[in-house]
């Protein structure tokens, strides 16, 4: 689900900004002639029509590309030179422990009254003092709460020097929680531009604080310091960008309007963070600091696609999505082209990842990371899957399935614990990495198909946005393995293996582009799709 926040840092890159609920834009008639109309307003004619939606939205999520591209990018170097030149798995392994306490936090910090300032229709600024309020108490009892319990957590989780770290780093729920309103406006109004200076704020800070903070041999705390740093700064920006947002106040009926509203969506969405962060949790009580370390760093390495295509994405198809709620048509329509074009942008990178694991993962971190690289095509198809169910997840919340979302997400995560335990014990971190494919594959895409179908979208949206970006990434991975046999895996030849097979992959999706491009050939030309 799409959280507009302060987000928690990524484990595996530099602490910097992640990537996870309004009336329609349109000009009433007025009943009159369109003569008599330019005649009283003589400048009508000149007066630009204001943007519609589809326009918001393409802009928006242009912004929000360019952003997520840019900030991934600047972490994935950062990244590397902490994991070469001065963290060990073992530092990692402690972060790991501290972020997915964090993000379990975060899920819940707010009860989920943000997101009506995205969804709620109206003026937003009318409850927006009673949902900084709500938000504000839950987070500083959260954090309250974490404090005290620490040293608890951290021995539970195989970790007990995590217990400082997670003191630290868990101020960010308490910034978190501050937030939620001005950001929730920044969202609301398809305001990616703004997002990307404010992210680019957080990350100069942050990365900055990280790495000269691991360079005095601050080991893992200068992760949690480092992201502190880049929450107070997005903070502000947040603040600056949306002027006059972040006003107290109290209605008791607003109140308990949105905790209505909200607590549902904190429910799914814990419980969503609970399957995305329980196979660190069992990694770090199964086995030890240092296969947890290259744990972590192969799942963050299988999040690349999904957090530079799909948190691009999600920063606006919710708000899009709500506002196409009312009809059925073009919210299916709508949510198959997104997902195709989701689908086609990241299996690439998922085939590239996953079939040349080994050596990317030399290349890229160095030989003492190489035991990643196992448990990392297994996660490559999580990756894959995790895109699709975050999209419809983002759907269902934008129709009102609440009860839905609960019900995927709990199944989903009754049926992993026991699986990633049992698979765990039995081959390490790659048997948990098979777990999580197992059960995501086989269980929880049939129950969302299920849960899409009975909110109007049918299998066979869904199964033609995924088709052709399936085949040509099936072709890609027999070009790869070939390739690979006969040019080894030196750096020049991954360059050119990995050149040939993109070529390959746009020849094979190349049937679907006017599906993509939301277009249909009419008498040689393309029109545009309804």
């Amino acid at each position: 689900m799409e959280r507009a926040r302060v987000t928690a840092p990524t484990a595996g890159e530099s602490p910097g900004t992640t990537g996870t609920p309004a009336t329609s834009v349109g000009a009433a008639g007025t009943g009159t002639d369109s003569s008599t109309a330019l005649e009283t307003t003589p400048d009508a004619a000149t007066e630009p029509a204001p943007p519609s939606l589809g326009q918001k939205v393409r802009s928006a999520a242009r912004w929000s590309l360019v952003n997520t591209v840019v900030m991934r990018l600047g972490n994935f170097v950062t990244g590397i030179i902490l994991a070469r030149f001065v963290l060990g798995p073992a530092d990692w392994g402690v972060y790991g422990i501290a972020q997915t306490v964090l993000l379990v936090l975060l899920s819940a910090n707010e009860l989920g009254v943000g997101l009506a300032i995205v969804r709620w229709e109206g003026d937003a600024r009318r409850f927006a003092p009673t949902v900084l309020t709500l938000s504000a108490i839950s987070s500083c009892l959260l954090y309250a709460a974490l404090f005290t319990a620490a040293p608890t957590v951290a021995r539970l989780l195989g970790s007990p020097e995590a217990s400082g770290v997670l003191r630290v780093m868990c101020l960010c729920v308490v910034l978190d929680g501050l937030s939620q309103v001005p950001a929730g406006f920044l969202t609301r109004e398809f305001a990616q531009g703004k997002r990307m200076v404010i992210d680019a704020l957080n990350f100069v800070l942050s990365t900055g604080v990280t790495l000269l903070l691991a360079f005095e041999g601050w080991g893992a705390m200068s992760f949690a310091w480092g992201a502190v740093a880049g929450n107070v700064a997005a903070l502000v920006g947040c603040c600056v960008a949306a002027p006059g947002t972040l006003r107290f106040g109290w209605n008791p009926e607003q109140a308990r309007a949105l905790l209505r509203f909200g607590l549902p969506l904190a429910g799914a969405s814990m419980l969503a963070l609970g399957v995305v962060n329980v196979d660190t949790m069992v990694v770090g009580s199964t086995t030890d600091k240092v296969a947890l370390g290259f744990y972590v760093l192969a799942f963050n390495m299988s999040g690349w696609p999904v957090r530079i295509i799909s948190e691009a994405a999600r920063r606006v198809s919710f708000a899009g999505f709500s506002r196409l709620a009312d009809s059925p048509q073009a919210l299916a329509q709508g949510f198959s082209r997104a997902l195709g074009v989701l689908i086609t942008g990241t299996v690439p990178l998922c085939v590239l990842l996953g079939v040349l694991a080994g050596p990317i993962v030399t290349l890229v971190y160095g030989d003492q990371w190489l035991p990643a690289a196992g448990a990392l095509p297994w996660l490559m198809v999580l990756g894959l899957v995790r895109i699709g169910c975050e999209l419809a997840y983002d759907c269902l919340v934008a129709i009102g399935q609440r009860r839905s979302l609960i019900m995927v997400q709990g199944l989903w995560l009754v049926a992993l614990i026991p699986v990633l335990i049992f698979a765990g014990r039995a081959d390490g971190i790659v048997g948990v990495a098979q777990g999580h494919v197992l059960v995501a594959g086989g269980l929880v895409v049939p129950v969302f198909l299920f849960a899409l179908r009975r909110g109007g979208i049918s299998l066979g949206s869904v199964a033609r946005a995924c088709a052709w970006p399936f085949l040509g990434g099936a072709v890609m991975a027999g070009v790869v393995l070939g390739l690979e046999r006969g040019f080894g895996d030196s750096r020049l030849a991954l360059l050119a293996i990995g050149t040939v097979a993109l070529g390959v992959y746009v020849l094979c999706v190349l049937p679907s582009r006017d599906f993509l491009r939301g277009t249909r050939p009419s008498g040689g030309k393309h029109r545009k799709i309804a």
